[in-house]
């Protein structure tokens, strides 16, 4: 057996339990046993049944509700059915050397012929007090309470080699299907059988620097560690070895990228002084550090790789404006590449009116228009690197909101470059999310990093406020007066359509995801409930990502000429579409984003001279809830607010960081930022003594590994 076998070929594991293992993304050996716990319960108590009886050691903790493992003969076994409550219990008496015991389980009859009598067995759990008699149940986290069990070889008693009882237990990412249980069924022999055969790829420096454990032992106290400190020990050297794999992949980008060639644009100080001039407003420090870094850039001859990081209504656009500017009077092409539809047609606008007085001719390019075949700047979707369009003379490209666009990308965008095929763009990368420093470090390693950390003056504090159930009519008139008074509204559901179930019920039984997903607000129905119930004398609109383009540019264009008091929409609004007359911002089921997201969507209002208001609707003011609703109401810098995010809900859900693929252990740990420099540091070494890891070729596969099952680009 390999790393390289394919799960069809492991024992017990026939065509049934492959179809739900690759759920789990499993279709390897190697994807079984990196398949690791996300957590474990502790069944490692193992003691006498007489230590429980009343007045014996253990008593006081069975009261308090830990649990217990019992080892013992089955010495009665049967299924009793209660017509009252139609279902089946199955009732075992345990017996040891000290005393008996009473098990009992709620719907499982198959276990009457899982068990016989006479069979020894472990059985763990909590137990509970009921007259003179002790009855073991499973864990409180259970639905249906049942002790875990496991039959035993008489002849080993006591058994040192318990995989579901008896120890720390790993429970593992589920699907349908497919149990802990029965996955620690699986991984156990194949682990045995391979983890002594495998080479470790962390070089022997870097494990004797930091004393990591070795793979195989790591393997091991990972999936079934001797204790919580041995798991610790092995999830911190994996999680080591992700990031560190991480960063030598990015790092690795950016040398490969500085031995590309790009256009040198020379800089154009004249123009520049001209544009800047012309503005109806100042610049601010941080605008012209960033600008005097991206013009800098611009006349190498090896491609800029920016990112221009600023928060809400920092001025990017304008400092995007400047660098295209100048590559255009230097006589090339831009492409400017925009996540929405929307967006592209806003930033299409933005340009040609900023840029008009320069005689510079400004393109449009999405999946349904197309205006100027041959203009200086195209502003479009991903339809700007579909096959056949041509940029003969392309320089610079810049993209929003999208940070991941490699060499291959942008040598998509040069077909038919003339005679200077051979030569790669420059990329501008922009932000309105600001990036915590972990992620700046791994994820966006290969970047350097233009930052705007000031704001244009004149701009007013977004008053943020979180309003509970019983303070909505007070807000919704608050709002009747401003738009009264000629003001506009955001309204923002995090769902399209209702729920097709009530009461957040999914056939009796649903998980806190689920649910919390199922009992959300949703577009339509808060369209309908605002413009009949609530604001019937007011114009609502409604807008999703479902809807058809040429319905939602005629929906924008409305709002934008005040044919629309309140707009109800999606999280379409997220980034970047500015109507400075709109200086609300009502965000229903606020609990269900990120503070990230509240904070770009706050960003929507307060682009005018008026005071804007942002108000936190939320039905479940939970602990987490309040703490993350609180840091949005007293800070309105988003570099502050993205660090709490990363702490508060983990790096999982910052930003879509699934998307990526990125290791779990890896992602969880970018929150550590001295694992995180630790990880980078011992890359940058390696890679400055070794650029292509010829005294690691174990290190060189993993890499090869990594860029399959990681997608940064």
């Amino acid at each position: 057996m390999e790393l390289s076998t394919p799960v069809e070929k492991v024992p017990r594991v026939g065509p049934w339990y492959q179809k739900r293992l690759k759920r789990l993304g499993i279709k390897t050996v190697r994807d079984i046993i990196f398949h690791f716990p996300h957590r474990y319960e502790d069944f490692s108590n193992l003691i006498p049944i007489a230590h429980i009886e009343e007045g014996g050691p253990a008593f006081a903790e069975a009261s308090s509700g830990k649990p217990f493992c019992f080892q013992g003969e089955i010495t009665d076994l049967k299924n009793i059915r209660t017509f009252r409550k139609r279902m089946v219990l199955t009732q075992a008496t345990l017996k040891d050397q000290t005393g008996t015991l009473k098990a009992i389980w709620f719907n499982q009859p198959y276990l009457i012929s899982t068990f016989k009598k006479g069979d020894y067995v472990c059985l763990a759990g909590k137990v509970t007090k009921k007259g003179r008699a002790m009855y073991l149940s499973g864990p409180a986290y259970e639905k249906i309470r049942n002790p875990k069990s496991e039959v035993l070889n008489k002849l080993q008693i006591p058994n040192s080699n318990l995989t579901h009882t008896g120890r720390l237990i790993p429970v593992y990412p589920e699907t349908e299907g497919l149990s802990s249980k029965w996955l620690r069924f699986i991984v156990k022999p194949v682990l045995l059988e391979i983890k002594d055969k495998l080479p470790d790829p962390l070089p022997q420096t870097i494990r004797q620097k930091f004393d990591f454990l070795p793979l195989n032992q790591a393997l091991w106290q990972i999936h079934f560690p001797d204790n919580l400190e041995s798991s610790q020990e092995a999830k911190k050297r994996f999680a080591f070895e992700e990031l560190f794999e991480l960063s030598i992949f990015v790092l690795r980008e950016r040398l490969k990228l500085a031995k590309e060639k790009a256009q040198a644009v020379p800089l154009n100080l004249g123009v520049i002084k001209e544009f800047v001039g012309g503005l109806p407003f100042k610049l601010t420090s941080a605008q012209k550090k960033a600008a005097w870094q991206i013009l800098k850039d611009l006349e190498k001859p090896r491609p800029m790789n920016r990112l221009l990081e600023g928060d809400v209504g920092s001025g990017k656009t304008v400092v995007a404006a400047i660098a295209i500017l100048n590559v255009v009077k230097a006589g090339f092409q831009t492409a400017f590449m925009a996540p929405t539809e929307i967006l592209a047609n806003q930033h299409y606008d933005t340009f040609d009116r900023l840029l008009a007085v320069f005689d510079i001719k400004v393109g449009l390019m999405t999946g349904k228009k197309k205006i100027k075949e041959e203009a200086d700047v195209t502003v479009g979707t991903h339809a700007l690197i579909q096959e056949g369009v041509k940029f003969p003379n392309l320089a610079l490209v810049v993209v929003d909101e999208q940070h991941r666009f490699g060499v291959e990308q942008r040598a998509r965008l040069c077909r038919g470059y003339g005679g200077q095929a051979k030569l790669i763009p420059h990329l501008l990368s922009m932000t309105a999310t600001p990036i915590p420093r972990t992620l700046s470090l791994t994820v966006f390693g290969d970047l350097d990093l233009s930052l705007l950390d000031e704001m244009p003056e004149g701009r007013k504090k977004v008053i943020t406020k979180i309003v509970k159930p019983q303070e909505k009519r007070e807000t919704y008139e608050f709002i009747r007066e401003k738009v009264k008074a000629g003001r506009q509204v955001f309204v923002i559901c995090p769902r399209i359509e209702p729920s097709k179930t009530s009461n957040g019920q999914l056939n009796g039984q649903v998980s806190q995801r689920q649910f919390s997903w199922l009992d959300v607000k949703a577009v339509k129905q808060e369209y309908e409930k605002l413009s009949k119930d609530v604001f019937p004398d007011l114009k609502v609109g409604m807008l999703h990502g479902k809807m058809k383009t040429k319905e939602k540019e005629q929906v924008m264009q409305n709002f934008k000429e005040g044919e629309i008091d309140v707009l109800v929409a999606t999280s379409v609004v997220e980034v970047g579409v500015d109507i400075p007359n709109a200086t609300i911002m009502l965000i229903e089921g606020a609990e269900k984003f990120g503070l990230a997201q509240l904070h770009q969507f706050r960003g929507r209002v307060g682009r005018g001279q008026e005071q804007s208001w942002c108000f936190l609707f939320t039905e479940s003011p939970g602990l987490i809830t309040n703490r993350r609703l609180r840091a949005l109401v007293s800070s309105d810098s988003g570099f502050e607010l993205a660090e709490k995010d990363l702490k508060i809900r983990g790096p999982g859900d910052f930003s879509g960081q699934r998307q990526w693929g990125l290791p779990d252990l890896a992602m969880a740990s970018l929150a550590d930022v001295s694992l995180v420099e630790k990880a980078r540091n011992e890359a940058k070494d390696i890679l400055h003594l070794d650029p292509e890891l010829e005294k690691y070729p174990l290190l060189r596969e993993r890499l090869r590994e990594f860029r399959e099952r990681v997608h940064l680009e």
